[in-house]
């Protein structure tokens, strides 16, 4: 058993939670994620990693209720526990494996939407700890819905916070700012962005404009973590790939967000997951090739 050591509320349906897990934590790198399940009839969840502590045995999980699985999350107390919590899993962050010292003269944007600023933290605190300069544009609908703002302002070189409706910092999407630091002189070698897929799907465009690299996390399309149920498949230049075990992190303008998020949503159905099967044969698995369920 996996016990919650933290709970705590970050926003409206949003929550972070202290899970001690030795050997996960031991493991992990920015960037990959893990799989918990409350008990034996438990769904598998998959959940990016937001922070860990290799001295304390934990890993900092944050999750959006969105279904029954995470409403029962919710209801899980500090002292209770998960009887699973597999990982670490997936390929961590590119940018951990790079030289430092190369890292070190380039200048790195993160964008973050909602949710997506969870992941965002181990890499931007990470690159902190090794002394490599980011800056961080992390957005939300409203304020109310920002989560880890001082945590981030502790790890950013520059934080620029978003609001759709202007209810606090810029007034305007994660897109918009890149622009306005843009027209600015703000000048940028690499970027990261990881956040709702439609979200994703403009800062690339608007990257692509500029010439500036991006990096994507294709973590909101997974939900088994393994490549077999097929649900993380998507076309990556002409290429078949599976977020839980070729990523999640994928050249941004290689992705094709209009399949995925078309995808996305007729996964959602089991005519649409019927239909998926037969249109893509072999490649709707990640490796097996075979539709057990």
């Amino acid at each position: 058993m996996y016990p919650i050591v933290r709970r705590e509320k970050l926003a409206d349906k949003i929550y972070l939670m202290d899970v001690k897990a030795p050997r996960v934590a031991q493991y992990c790198e920015p960037g990959q994620f893990v799989i918990v399940k409350i008990d034996e009839e438990g769904e598998r969840i998959p959940l990016t990693i937001c922070d860990y502590d290799r001295e304390e045995g934990t890993i900092t999980i944050v999750f959006q209720t969105v279904g029954a699985s995470t409403e029962r999350m919710v209801s899980l107390q500090e002292g209770d526990a998960f009887e699973d919590f597999v990982g670490p899993l997936g390929c961590p962050s590119d940018l951990i494996h790079e030289d430092i010292e190369e890292l070190k003269k380039k200048k790195i944007l993160f964008v973050a939407g909602g949710v997506g600023t969870a992941p965002v933290y181990p890499q931007v605190k990470w690159l902190h700890e090794h002394g490599v300069d980011c800056d961080v544009i992390m957005g939300s609908r409203n304020k109310d819905l920002l989560i880890l703002e001082d945590e981030m302002k502790k790890v950013a070189t520059n934080l620029y916070v978003t609001t759709d409706d202007g209810s606090y910092g810029f007034k305007g999407t994660g897109t918009a700012q890149l622009q306005e630091l843009w027209d600015n002189g703000n000048r940028y070698d690499h970027c990261v962005a990881i956040g709702p897929m439609i979200m994703m799907k403009f800062v690339c465009k608007l990257t692509k404009e500029l010439g500036i690299p991006t990096v994507v996390s294709m973590n909101p399309i997974m939900v088994d973590g393994t490549g077999m149920c097929g649900a993380c498949r998507l076309v990556v230049g002409d290429e078949v790939k599976f977020a839980c075990v070729d990523g999640p992190e994928f050249d941004g303008h290689l992705v094709d967000f209009d399949q995925a998020m078309r995808r996305q949503a007729q996964y959602k159905t089991e005519e649409g997951r019927a239909m998926l099967k037969l249109q893509e044969g072999a490649t709707h698995h990640g490796g097996c090739g075979n539709c057990n369920s």
